[in-house]
């Protein structure tokens, strides 16, 4: 069963790892539609290609010419009309009449007996339909080649005009996170900008007495505050606008004051602690003052504790639109393993992509996983292979939630199932891959 910000989850329940995401996404789908309602031109602009890689595709990009512009071939050899094909004879013998290369079309006709030298890409010559590569055929003299007649069939090797796009169809689907791929298919078309979703804007800080900026010094009990740093990392690879709030006080009227100034300036408000048991009862009033906002404890290891909701608009905010709130735990990896998990999809989501969920793949376990059923587990591990080439994991070490090494190492989560157990070694897991190549 999922639950809504709006009904308030006490710490001393257990919400499923599904259910929580369920509740996010209904939330974020809310929001967007509060959102069109509102029909800012300002959510859409347009950007040249070389800035708009991870930008988020606003509307069809329609192809504005045939892909492949003409038929041509998709090889180097001979092109041909197929119908000399249908013979009883083993063996096919055509005059070479001319040559066509890429860029260069042959403005002939080719008769009957006759074929064409043609390159990969070259536009088919009228009266040709088929090629037979050039690796197939033998040569009979300077000027005539002859081939088997079974080694291929009717309009084999061509590729047809519009056969990977038509005029006027969509080329990228809105909702794309850009890829490099795709600004090289959109340069293809001849398309030098893309209309694409604004950048979110995203606020974080960090509350907490024991927190220190760099180049303060540590006294006794504090320590520095790396989740900023890390929360701006994982920000920056969705190329968002990240807004820095800093350090913030345990102190429920601080506190207050830091949240209203950064919901006038953010879509999306991210905090790192002040969500645990012990922790949450002044975090929770000011979150009733200021919009509707669930505490919650889930099923999960590490980041347990999480606080997800919104806020409401506040007084001169144009436009007037409600700002989503994450408040995460105050473990470095906790803040990384609940911000992978719960908070990367909604900010895509909220932005209009349409690609919310990295892909899961699977690897063989090393050595034995604990594992206690009742609980979705996120373990820090590296990807690797096995001699006879299979994809194998194993954990970087100790999996505390305060032991931000353990993401530095590793390259990949282990997903361990709520109602799974232990993993013995040479088991096969869930992975999910930190990063993509393209």
């Amino acid at each position: 069963m999922s639950h809504s910000p709006n009904q308030p989850i006490l710490l001393t329940s257990s919400l499923h790892v599904d259910d929580a995401r369920k509740a996010i996404a209904a939330l974020v789908d809310d929001l967007i539609q509060e959102s069109s309602a509102i029909n800012d031109p300002a959510d859409i602009e347009a950007v040249a290609l070389d800035k708009a890689i991870d930008r988020i595709l606003a509307v069809d990009l329609l192809s504005p010419i045939d892909v492949p512009a003409a038929d041509n071939s998709a090889m180097d050899g001979f092109a041909f009309d197929g119908k000399c094909l249908d013979t009883t004879s083993p063996t096919i013998s055509l005059r070479i009449v001319g040559t066509a290369f890429a860029g260069k079309p042959y403005d002939g006709i080719i008769g009957s007996g006759e074929c064409l030298k043609i390159m990969t890409g070259a536009v088919m010559p009228a009266g040709c339909d088929t090629v037979i590569p050039q690796e197939f055929t033998t040569a009979k003299d300077e000027f005539t080649i002859e081939f088997k007649q079974d080694q291929l069939k009717l309009g084999e090797n061509r590729r047809l005009r519009g056969e990977d796009l038509q005029k006027g169809k969509p080329a990228i689907a809105t909702g794309r996170l850009l890829r490099p791929s795709d600004l090289g298919l959109a340069a293809s078309l001849g398309i030098p900008t893309l209309q694409v979703k604004r950048k979110l804007k995203v606020a974080i800080l960090s509350s907490g007495d024991e927190l220190r900026s760099l180049g303060q010094a540590l006294d006794a009990g504090s320590i520095y505050d790396s989740n900023r740093y890390s929360l701006t990392g994982l920000l920056n690879r969705l190329n968002l606008e990240i807004i820095d709030c800093g350090i913030v006080r345990d102190d429920p009227a601080s506190l207050k004051q830091a949240f209203i100034e950064a919901s006038n300036k953010a879509d999306v408000l991210i905090s790192s602690g002040g969500v645990s048991v012990g922790e949450a009862d002044f975090t929770k009033q000011i979150m009733q003052e200021l919009g509707d906002v669930g505490f919650w404890k889930i099923a999960m290891r590490p980041g347990r504790p999480m606080a997800f909701g919104v806020l409401k608009p506040v007084a001169g905010k144009s436009p007037a639109r409600k700002t989503l709130f994450f408040g995460l735990p105050g473990n470095p990896v906790a803040v990384m393993v609940t911000f992978y998990q719960f908070v990367r999809a909604a900010l895509l989501q909220l932005n209009g992509s349409n690609q919310t969920q990295p892909p899961l793949t699977q690897a063989m376990a090393e050595a034995p996983i604990r594992k206690k059923p009742g609980r979705t587990e996120f373990q820090r591990a590296i990807l690797g292979r096995s001699a006879d080439g299979k994809p194998t994991v194993r954990l970087t070490g100790s999996q505390g939630a305060g032991i931000l090494r353990s993401m530095s190492e590793a390259n990949c989560f282990v997903i361990l199932g709520h109602e799974q157990g232990n993993v013995a070694a040479g088991d096969w897991v869930d992975i999910a891959l930190f990063d993509g190549l393209l």
